[in-house]
């Protein structure tokens, strides 16, 4: 049996083994060290960004502060104090005071149509003209028939006249004179019957033409020349209202009925009533109260009421909606102010009152630090105008002001009516009257 020979790792192969394990540990440390490079590159610009962002942030909020510092412009109006209506306000409608509808009362074609939409025509001027002629004939046929039983009659009692001398002297009998006197009293009867066919005839050629009943306002026509009309049918030839004067219903709660009448006996004249837009805040027309109706609705618990204008420039409109307002007395020396003055918060209903000079120092602990006197941008001129924050009640609307309860306000403070909601109290304002608004609402 021959020795087995040991086989032994060549020395090449090793060496070989070591070079592999060798570039291995190289190649891993190159990659770590690139990957920390990038890492340290990526850092650093995201430190770079973020300096630039908060001094691009910085500057945008030194100039939000600069441009906050600046005197905000407003606009600005009067208190004022005078003598104000009480008043009880409703929504009412405006009715026509007079509404006819002309009807045909006989058929036949319209000939002349003698109007013009929306045309103001008076009482008893032609508007429409319906062919007369079937009714002039109807006429003439009527005066014909009179005349034939005219002289009908006249025969009738020629001949009672002579039967009645006949019977005087023993001729004929009494019934053949009784027969005559009967038939010339039926004659007498035809001439009663046409005389009353001549009238119908004459009234049904009267309404051929057809005028206006009363003064008013024609409405938008319904029939053409040339149309068929017939006596009776539903659809109405043209609508007139009347517009002067004019009426407006509305209603109060039963609750304020005394208080309207008390107003009624102490003046001794009828009541104001004003009408105001749908905005009630210019005033339409003015008129007097013309009476209460005479029973409380009991769904609604109200009563209606009925005022007249004279709506001479015809601002109110049949069916238009209007707010009412019942004028029962005057109040002397009332607090007025815009209604656009008047804001709303946590605390209730305030204005802001301008008053002259810089922001009180009582009143800086309400601004930011950049905002302080001193600081970069606040002007300190003696020229500034600041705003104080004032409570008010409210007491009633008035057209577009407000009257107000107390006496926290006086007369000719100006109030900031445009632009609070860049306000704050003590805010620096630039003011700028706006046009005055009257107690009644109309500029």
């Amino acid at each position: 049996m021959s020795d087995a020979k040991k086989v032994e790792p060549s020395t090449s192969t090793a060496n070989h083994a070591n070079d592999f394990t060798t570039e291995g540990s190289s190649g891993s440390g190159v990659r770590k060290f690139i990957v920390l490079a990038v890492l340290v590159i990526v850092a650093a610009v995201i430190v770079w960004r973020l300096k630039g962002g908060r001094a691009e942030q910085q500057s945008l909020l030194d100039q939000a502060a600069a441009q906050a510092n600046q005197p905000v412009p407003v606009q600005v109006a009067l208190v004022k104090q005078q003598t104000v209506p009480v008043a009880l306000t409703a929504l009412g409608t405006v009715t026509a005071y007079n509404t006819v509808t002309l009807n045909s009362r006989v058929s036949g074609q319209i000939l002349n149509v003698n109007f013009r939409e929306g045309q103001n025509v008076r009482k008893g001027e032609l508007l429409l003209q319906i062919d007369p002629r079937p009714y002039q004939a109807a006429l003439d046929q009527a005066v014909g028939q009179l005349a034939k039983d005219e002289a009908n009659l006249k025969n009738m009692q020629a001949e009672a006249q002579r039967y009645t001398s006949l019977y005087q002297a023993g001729v004929v009998s009494k019934e053949s004179q009784q027969l005559q006197e009967s038939n010339a009293g039926q004659a007498q009867g035809s001439i009663a019957g046409d005389k009353a066919s001549i009238e119908a005839a004459k009234v049904n050629l009267a309404y051929c033409s057809i005028s206006s009943p009363i003064d008013g306002v024609v409405g938008l026509r319904q029939v053409d020349p040339g149309n068929i009309v017939n006596a009776g049918q539903s659809t109405g030839l043209v609508v007139i209202t009347q517009v002067h004067p004019i009426a407006v219903i509305f209603t109060l709660p039963e609750d304020q009925l005394p208080q309207v009448q008390r107003a009624m006996r102490s003046q001794g004249h009828p009541l104001v009533v004003e009408a105001y837009d749908r905005a009630n805040s210019h005033l339409l027309a003015t008129g007097t109260l013309l009476t209460i109706d005479n029973q409380i609705d009991t769904t609604t618990g109200t009563a209606k009421l009925k005022a007249v204008f004279d709506n001479g420039d015809n601002s109110l409109f049949a069916n238009q909606f209007v707010n009412v307002r019942l004028v029962l007395s005057q109040r002397p020396n009332a607090t007025v102010v815009p209604t656009s003055a008047i804001s709303n918060g946590t605390q209730g209903a305030f204005v802001f009152v301008v008053s002259p000079g810089p922001t009180p120092a009582s009143k800086l602990k309400n601004f930011p630090q950049s905002m302080q006197p001193g600081q970069p941008g606040v002007s300190t001129s003696g020229n500034q105008f600041h705003v104080d924050s004032v409570s008010v009640h409210v007491d009633y609307p008035l057209g577009g002001n407000s009257v107000l309860t107390d006496g926290v306000l006086k007369d000719g403070q100006q109030l900031v009516v445009d632009g609070q909601e860049k306000l704050i109290d003590g805010s620096v304002v630039s003011p700028q009257m706006q046009q005055s608004v009257s107690a009644s609402g109309t500029k």
